[in-house]
This record gives structure tokens, sequence and C-alpha cells, in this order.
């Protein structure tokens, strides 16, 4: 019945694996579906940061490529993903070695540029970024516009 239930209504299952454990009947647990769960967990908080710091680049891109379109919002947005980027690192800080992983790199300049693509209908954007990690998370360097 369990297994049904994760199937059907997800919370309902979840909040009845969470009795069980409290009650101590690890016997009628599902196992298999709560270790899908907690692998879950992990891929949601990889891509929360790799959108992040996806809608970060596309900024710092439209900041470069755009300058007389640069603005407060620009900034303030910029600044909040700045902002929730460390935020996140400090509460998963097994994230951290993501930033340094060159397919990771790869894979959210790849959607970087898409998005800023799409804001902008610019094309031309470099291959690869041209910018270290430290710099795009530091809070107030900029890219020369």
């Amino acid at each position: 019945m369990t297994a049904a239930r994760y199937e059907t209504d997800v919370v309902a299952w979840s909040n009845e694996q969470a009795r069980l454990i409290r009650a101590g009947h690890f016997d009628q647990l599902d196992l298999e579906h709560i270790a899908e769960e907690i692998e879950d967990v992990g891929k949601s908080e990889q891509r929360e940061l790799a959108t992040r710091m996806a809608v970060l680049i596309a900024h710092l891109l439209k900041w470069q490529y755009q300058p007389g379109r640069q603005s407060a919002s620009w900034q303030r947005t910029i600044k909040e993903q700045r902002r929730a980027l460390a935020f996140h690192l400090k509460q998963v800080p097994s994230l951290k070695p993501k930033l340094a992983d060159p397919e990771w790199q790869e894979a959210i300049w790849a959607d970087a540029v898409t998005l800023a693509i799409n804001e902008t209908g610019m094309g031309g954007f470099p291959d690869q970024c041209p910018w270290a990690v430290a710099d795009i998370l530091a809070q107030e360097w900029l890219p020369a516009g």
C-alpha cells in the first residue's frame, strides 16, 4: 500500500513515512522511494544553484554587451542573484565543488548564453565564459561594457 500511495499522493506518503520513522517501525518503510526522494533533494539543490548561476551570468552578459541599456534594475538582479547564490552555498556547502567543475561550468555557460539570446535577440556571445567564477560571484564586480 505504501508504494501505491507514493504514486498517488506523495505528500500523504511522506507524512506516513515520517510517522513510521518516528514510531520506530523501520520494517514498514518504503526504502526505495525514500532513497529516491533523498536523491531528489540533492538534485533540486543542484538545479537551484545552476539556475541562479545561469541567470546571473545572463545578466552579466547583457550588462557587457548592451551598455546603453544598463539599468538599476539589472544591477539589482545581479546583486540579488549573487546574494542568493552566496546564501545557497552557505546553506549547502557541498555544492561548492560544482563551481570548479569544467563540465558544469560549460553547461551553465550554455544556459546563460541561451537566456541572454532569448532576452536580447543578440548573438555573438563567446563560446566559453571569459570570466573567473570568483569575479562572477564578487558583489561589486561588473564586466566592462
